[in-house]
């Protein structure tokens, strides 16, 4: 019987030789961000003065199967990332105080078995690979290949470390603040195309349409989305985290759009606004959402130097408490409601109102609890404050009016010498300020 099946290329001599010989030189400079590597060197240094004599070894991380022999996009390990300025998959880096050493995976080139035939490694498969001098140059460190990596040096082992660098990486140097600001600016900028496709999602695709929009936009102009980005529609607004994004958008109805543009750098933004998907917000939604705004503006005045980090979460819960006091939606007073034995309010509002904000979304969250929920906040630290209010479709003890309806107002701060600065602050917090800037960027 004929063998139709097509033969094994690796197993024919003259195709071997064919492939091995004909071939150029690419471009393998390494992508590695302006600046990235002298912060990296600056983060090490501080890293060796809080860990002294420390041998501490990272892990850059693999991007995990999606399915059978696909993979998710690779993205490194925060931690890695901060201390290396790259993503370099499956490599490690061993810190001996400030002197690092980087261990890749080296790439397989043309003349070399692999170059064609790996698909993890070979250049024919996953185009232009930077070898070994070239990050050498660009990072400034030590690199040899993987498998030189020592015996014994197990990466993510020292729990000490992974506190330490939580810790150290709630402080943001000048460069990393110009990497969050520059992912706040394309996600303002990814709202805008977002509200544009308003009339494209309400008239069939939905929230997916407007998911897809984002995240596109997030792909040209950044890494990606720095998280699975939250697009709501009336009774999915007040879900917290809905990123199913399978419903329909709701002509009359708010459309809560939670998004994060991660640049180049792995820094991400994280801001939320609550439109009106017809462009006015009714008396009713309008009513939330000025309570909500209330409990934004209260947080961000209780965000400097010196306070608490707790501090803009009590101030945003004293407003949301009396305004659901005065709407009668409280089954005990005010007080007894804000007593840590109460917290009846937080029926309608169950999460945290903030978090530290950088290469995580939620930053830094090995941290001791002495210093992030119940520390200090520093000039130089990146926040989030997100107050809102989850009034469920289900939810019997609301009025029917207000069932359904879900608003949370989110801006990233930093930390300044004289209090804290909206690096979010182009996107209005008032419902009249929403609807002109929502009329302004659907005409653009």
């Amino acid at each position: 019987m004929r063998d139709d099946r097509p033969p094994k290329l690796v197993e024919i001599p003259a195709f071997v030789d064919h492939m091995n010989t004909g071939w150029g030189t690419p471009d393998r400079t390494p992508p590695v961000v302006a600046g990235a590597a002298e912060a990296a060197a600056a983060h090490r240094a501080r890293l060796a003065a809080a860990l002294p004599g420390r041998t501490v070894v990272l892990a850059a991380g693999q991007a995990p199967v999606r399915s059978n022999d696909t993979a998710y996009d690779f993205r490194p390990d925060s931690d890695f990332a901060w201390v290396t300025g790259c993503g370099i998959e499956n490599a490690v880096v061993v810190l001996r105080g400030a002197d690092a050493t980087l261990y890749v995976p080296p790439p397989v080139y043309p003349g070399e078995p692999g170059f064609w035939t790996d698909a993890r490694y070979g250049e024919l498969w996953v185009g232009a690979a930077p070898g070994l001098d070239d990050w050498a140059r660009a990072l400034g460190v030590a690199v040899r290949p993987l498998s030189e990596l020592p015996a014994g040096l197990v990466p993510g082992a020292d729990e000490e470390a992974g506190r330490v660098l939580a810790e150290l990486r709630m402080h943001k140097d000048a460069w990393e603040v110009e990497q969050l600001r520059q992912a706040v600016d394309r996600t303002v900028e990814g709202f805008a195309a977002v509200l544009r496709e308003i009339p494209a999602a309400v008239a069939g695709p939905g929230e997916r349409w407007l998911q897809g929009t984002f995240d596109r936009h997030a792909r040209a102009h950044g890494n990606g989305p720095g998280y699975a980005s939250i697009v709501g529609s009336g009774k999915h607004a007040p879900t917290l985290h809905w990123v199913r994004c399978d419903g329909p958008v709701l002509p009359d109805e708010l459309l809560l759009l939670d998004l994060g543009v991660e640049v180049n750098s792995y820094y991400t933004a994280d801001v939320t606004r609550t439109f009106p998907a017809s462009g006015r917000f009714s008396p009713v939604q309008r009513q939330v959402h000025d309570l909500v705004e209330r409990a934004h503006r209260a947080g961000l005045a209780a965000v400097a130097p010196g306070r608490r980090f707790s501090d803009f979460h009590h101030a945003a819960m004293e407003v949301i408490a009396h305004g659901l006091a005065d709407w009668g939606l409280l089954p005990v007073s005010v007080d007894e409601a804000l007593s840590p034995e109460g917290q009846q309010h937080r029926r309608y509002l169950v999460c945290g109102i903030g978090h530290h904000l950088g290469l995580d979304v939620h930053d830094c969250a090995r941290a001791a609890e002495d210093a992030y929920q119940g520390g200090v906040l520093a000039e130089g630290m990146v926040l989030t404050v997100e107050p809102g209010l989850y009034f469920h479709a289900h939810d019997l003890t609301v009025p029917p009016e207000l069932r359904g309806i879900g608003v949370r107002i989110e801006d990233d701060l930093l930390v300044t010498g004289g209090g804290a600065q909206v690096l979010s602050g182009a996107l209005p917090l008032d419902a009249d300020g929403l609807e002109k800037w929502m009329a302004a960027a659907c005409a653009g």
